[in-house]
């Protein structure tokens, strides 16, 4: 774990991004097409933490970004060549545009200073997407990931945060997956080499606190 200092340094909110993954309704909500995967964010606390970091970052002048996986109605343009997508297409709820099932959900608040991102195919939320070149526009060393899953999309995220450029920092309590054991599994064996883990309360302490001048 990084001292307080070190850690500080990394999430000067000037160059610090927020990116939430997949914290939508179809995915997280109580009526997700994942309920395994919806039980543990919500049972483990790293929804509600994915909470508090996003309403500390609005406080705290953070950008926060916040990833959506959907799908067109006729499913056009979206991917085919892997299971889990043709499973998807099979899932009593589908994250079709539009829906509520693609909007990001409670108990994480949205503000109109936040971007949106949303994606039609693939497994990342930054590849392909609009996300990379909002980063550079705004300025971003250091993207905090948070979200689901930590299966596909979280380590997604933060290997194409680091081919990047970025410093990636992982709140090892605000990501979630399945089954529970998998989180920390990856966490401690393959994010660990890759990024900055932290827990909720150290980066809310980070950006909670005064800065030194």
């Amino acid at each position: 774990m990084p001292s307080h200092e070190q850690l500080s340094e990394l999430l000067d909110p000037a160059t610090t991004v927020l990116l939430t993954v997949e914290c939508q309704q179809g995915v997280v909500g109580p009526d997700s097409a994942l309920p395994e995967l919806a039980k543990e964010v919500r049972s483990s606390g790293a929804l509600g933490n994915v909470a508090r970091l996003v309403a500390a970052a609005h406080r705290s002048g953070v950008q926060v970004i916040h990833a959506v996986a959907e799908r067109r109605p006729d499913g056009r343009g979206a991917n085919r060549n892997a299971r889990l997508f043709r499973a998807a297409e099979r899932l009593p709820v589908r994250q079709l545009a539009g829906t509520t099932a693609v909007r990001v959900a409670a108990p994480i608040e949205v503000t109109e200073e936040d971007f949106v991102v949303r994606r039609l195919h693939g497994l990342s939320p930054i590849q392909g997407t609009d996300v990379d070149p909002l980063l550079r526009n705004l300025g971003c060393r250091t993207l905090v990931v948070t979200g689901v899953s930590a299966n596909v999309a979280v380590p997604n995220a933060v290997f194409d945060a680091v081919n990047r450029g970025y410093t990636a920092v992982v709140p090892a309590d605000a990501v979630a997956g399945v089954p529970p054991e998998y989180t920390p599994a990856m966490i401690r064996n393959t994010l660990a080499l890759v990024a900055t883990v932290a827990t909720t309360d150290e980066v809310l302490g980070c950006w909670e606190r005064p800065r030194r001048r």
